[in-house]
């Protein structure tokens, strides 16, 4: 544990306070890292943050880290179990390869967000870049805004669920991920079709909406489902142009 946590730890409310101005992101994770199962340190608070990357990274333990401020690059990557808040803006690929617990991100999130993510759920309160869930392998992604270009590419599992705009090629090379869209669809990518509404579709996605608190404020009528139309499950010389 740094000098600069202990000193300022008491003043928090039993919060374990770290100052990445007078501490290397390296010895925050380290700390991290080193929780047992059964740690009392459950709540975390990282100060001036200031954009840098692998913040709160590869955590495997049951606690709340309140990051306040902007991050960099994989904030939250590889999280397991923790609950990983940002008060900020997340730099490229924030929570990729998660397995399980949170990672909220208040502001707006870049590229890849999610990116490979096997589980856990994903909330970004803002926009989100391009990329958004590629690859996605059971993550749970709930973007408040609108997301950029190529979101849900290869995506496998889980659900992207998305309250403003998704641009162009959503869900390009689409496998079983499900993906609800309130807003307008740019366009759509290879073997990425509208598929029908049904009532277990509106379940998962009351699912998700009330995971993230915000079930009452919006109206599952207004959301459209996409999904695989599974024509590229098998290679086929007629869709050879596709690939």
């Amino acid at each position: 544990m740094s000098l600069q946590m202990r000193s300022t730890a008491s003043a928090d409310a039993g919060a374990r306070v770290f100052d990445l101005s007078a501490a290397p992101v390296r010895e925050l994770n380290a700390a991290l890292h080193a929780l047992p199962p059964d740690t009392n340190a459950t709540l975390w608070r990282v100060i001036n943050p200031r954009g840098l990357h692998a913040i709160a990274a590869g955590v495997d333990a049951p606690v709340t880290i309140e990051v306040e401020g902007n991050v960099g690059y994989y904030c939250g990557g590889m999280n397991k179990q923790a609950s990983v808040i940002v008060e900020g803006n997340a730099g490229v690929g924030v929570a990729e390869n998660m397995m399980s617990g949170l990672v909220h991100v208040k502001g707006d999130a870049s590229q890849a967000a999610g990116a490979t993510g096997c589980g856990g759920l994903l909330v970004i309160d803002g926009n989100a870049s391009a990329r958004c869930g590629i690859s996605m392998k059971g993550i749970d992604i709930v973007v408040k805004g609108s997301v950029g270009h190529m979101s849900a590419f290869m995506a496998q599992a889980g659900a992207l669920v998305v309250l403003g705009d998704a641009g162009d090629a959503l869900g390009d090379s689409l496998y079983e991920a499900k993906l609800f869209v309130r807003g307008s669809v740019a366009s759509l990518g290879a073997d990425c079709i509208e598929k029908e509404m049904r009532e277990e579709h509106k379940a998962l996605l009351a699912e998700k909406l009330t995971a993230v608190g915000i079930l009452g404020e919006v109206d599952i009528g207004e959301f459209r489902r996409y999904g695989s139309a599974r024509t590229l499950y098998h290679f086929h010389v007629d869709n050879v142009s596709s690939y």
